[in-house]
């Protein structure tokens, strides 16, 4: 290999452009089996954003969902679970119109419900052909959203309540034989992380009968309820601590299997699996330790354990039919995919990939997990990504700058599976830590109620204290540190560039700056999320204004660019404007992108593209370095 050329970090020119991340990349999620057919979502950034459910039969690929419908529901508004098939046929939920529809393969879609302002989402269908799902009903403007479980009869279109009176629903289950249902719900001011309740009854025609809790509580988080070919139910609950199998037998719960891991994950949207039941009864299942997954398979006779050898660090939406399993995989070398076992060979075959074209290894940054030292002698966690290309090498005597990435939620995690957005920035020779602050998951529920109380304290002091680790490690420049995030992680990069100075620029996506106006306007879904994390509102009000960046500009004195989606009800566009209108007074660098027709998260290639570009023009710009490839400048005021 010829010698690496000495170049300045941030100028090194990358294969791993904003076109290749933007137009050439999808995003793959909800899976469905039937029969030797295989079902996945895809979210294509070339088609504006619009969600595709295709179909794999006989090797053949085709997509199930035409122009211009988009499978995509804003139940919860994150959605998840937009689709269901059963006996070759396809009901989703269409975008524009969040109308059920039922479409034969090959055929049109069919609108089955009625224009009104009802979403619907999490859908199965029992034997007589009738959905089962959640729907959330929006026809009174001057109220809350009402959250019901209804049975839809698809020729007909008419609904019928099963079961309402509680804030949320979810994961509506069959028994084998269709005479009993399972589901969850919870209610206000509890997460469905902090709190669920699952519940059983008998299933007729002419709706449920004899219901009954099974387990759960406002200090229990149940998740993803299955029932096993010889009928007993299953479910991950947190009731150890950790996130952990268990059953249910009609008469007691046992454990089915206790460990230091998580079976389960965040219920930020609807569809989400990491277990099912092979023919005989033993379960596949997933789990995460310190920020990586495994997978394996336990024997129902014997609870044992055997761990499968697998590349993928991340697995989700995990299926299971016979001795078959699809789920969603990514390793640190591959981006994510679709993935299918078969488990009597013990052979994985990749379906479908997000980017199908192949990046040269030697441009790829490896991750490594750090633990890392924080406040009041506690210790956190971090994937830590070195700058990396095969044809540049920075100075001797110059240290690479820092992206601190702050992940949303607060109630997620980041993890070790190939994401392009990262290795965007390591390729140009920037290094970057993806921090894992007290209150994401995959660490049990101790860790994740670390910011019971603390959102804009916990979280930001540990960005701060994973950037500083790096620093005295000797790994980064301490004077080229930048933040970024969004949503929340916008929330905890605008803290950290309001009450620390470890920060030397920042970009927030869509972030929230004030918490106060978060509380009084975001969805029902959120609408109570803060109880927990800052406290009640307005009882708290004084927290609130005291852990609002807006309130303390005058404390900012580092550059900012804010990306927003006009369109955003999670975080409506006046809190980024807000920010900006401030910093704008003040004369602090600032630049602001707004986007037409996004909403919370980008979708459009186009808007994808524009702001990576314009995120790194502007540390070029903040940071003093000339940019490999032109980009379109930005307005940065105040510069």
């Amino acid at each position: 290999m010829p010698d690496k050329k000495i170049a300045p970090y941030g100028s090194w020119k990358s294969p791993i452009t904003s076109d290749l991340i933007g137009s050439e990349t999808i995003a793959l999620g909800q899976i469905a089996l039937e029969g030797d057919d295989t079902y996945w979502m895809e979210v294509r950034p070339s088609e504006g954003g619009r969600y595709v459910i295709v179909r794999l039969s006989h090797d053949e690929t085709s997509d199930v969902t035409p122009l211009p419908y988009s499978a995509r529901t804003r139940v919860h508004e994150y959605g998840g679970g937009a689709f269901a098939v059963e006996d070759g046929i396809v009901y989703f939920t269409n975008f524009d119109d969040q109308r059920l529809y039922s479409q034969k393969i090959g055929e049109d879609p069919i609108p089955i419900t009625s224009e009104k302002a009802l979403r619907y989402a999490d859908i199965v269908v029992d034997k007589r052909g009738d959905l089962i799902c959640v729907q959330e009903d929006h026809t009174h403007s001057d109220r809350e959203a009402v959250n019901t479980l209804v049975r839809i009869t698809p020729e007909s279109g008419s609904s019928q309540d099963l079961v309402s009176g509680n804030d949320f629903y979810s994961t509506p289950r069959f028994n084998p034989d269709q005479t009993m249902l399972a589901w969850l719900t919870w209610n206000h001011p509890c997460m469905p992380w902090d709190g669920t309740e699952l519940w059983v009854a008998e299933y007729s025609p002419e709706g449920l009968m004899n219901p009954q809790k099974v387990a759960g509580g406002t200090e229990e988080s149940v998740f993803q309820p299955e029932w096993s070919p010889d009928g007993r139910l299953h479910f991950v609950s947190d009731r150890s601590g950790w996130w952990n199998l268990y059953c249910w037998d009609f008469d007691e719960i046992t454990p089915v299997l206790l460990m230091e891991a998580e079976f389960g994950v965040p219920q930020w949207r609807f569809g989400q699996c990491t277990y099912g039941f092979l023919s005989g009864g033993d379960i596949v299942c997933t789990f995460s330790q310190k920020g990586e997954w495994h997978m394996g398979i336990i024997d129902s006779e014997t609870g044992s354990l055997d761990v499968l050898e697998t590349l993928y660090t991340l697995m989700e939406y995990v299926k299971v039919t016979d001795e078959r399993v699809v789920f969603r995989g990514g390793s640190p070398d591959e981006c994510n995919c679709i993935v299918e076992l078969d488990v009597k060979k013990g052979e994985f075959r990749v379906l479908r990939r997000e980017n199908p074209s192949s990046v040269e290894e030697e441009y790829l940054s490896k991750p490594g997990v750090i633990e890392f030292p924080t406040d009041n002698g506690l210790t956190s966690y971090a994937i830590y990504y070195p700058p990396r290309n095969k044809e540049y090498m920075g100075p001797e005597d110059e240290a690479p700058p820092l992206i601190v990435r702050s992940h949303g939620g607060p109630t997620d995690a980041a993890d070790t599976a190939l994401d392009l957005r990262i290795q965007y920035w390591t390729s140009r020779g920037f290094a970057v830590v993806d921090v894992n602050y007290g209150g994401s998951t995959g660490y049990g529920r101790e860790y994740r109620n670390r910011l019971q109380g603390t959102w804009g304290i916990t979280d930001v002091s540990e960005c701060v204290n994973a950037a500083l680790y790096l620093v005295e490690k000797g790994r980064v420049d301490a004077n080229r540190v930048a933040i970024r995030g969004g949503s929340a992680g916008g929330y905890t990069t605008l803290c950290a560039l309001t009450f620390h100075d470890q920060f030397r620029a920042g970009a927030s996506y869509y972030g929230v700056s004030d918490l106060e106006a978060l509380a009084r306007e975001t969805h029902k879904f959120e609408s109570h999320y803060l109880d927990n994390l800052v406290g009640p509102y307005p009882e708290a009000r004084k927290v609130y204004v005291e852990r609002s960046p807006i309130y303390y500009v005058d404390q900012l004195s580092c550059p900012v660019i804010f990306f927003q989606g006009l369109d955003d009800k999670v975080v409506p566009p006046n809190q980024a404007e807000m920010m900006v209108e401030a910093l704008r007074e003040k004369g602090i660098p600032v630049a602001y992108l707004a986007f037409e027709g996004e909403q919370h998260g980008f979708r459009s290639a186009k808007n994808i593209k524009r702001a990576l570009d314009s995120e790194l023009y502007f540390y070029s710009k903040i940071f003093g370095f000339l940019v490999a490839d032109p980009v379109e400048p930005i307005v940065i005021e105040n510069l």
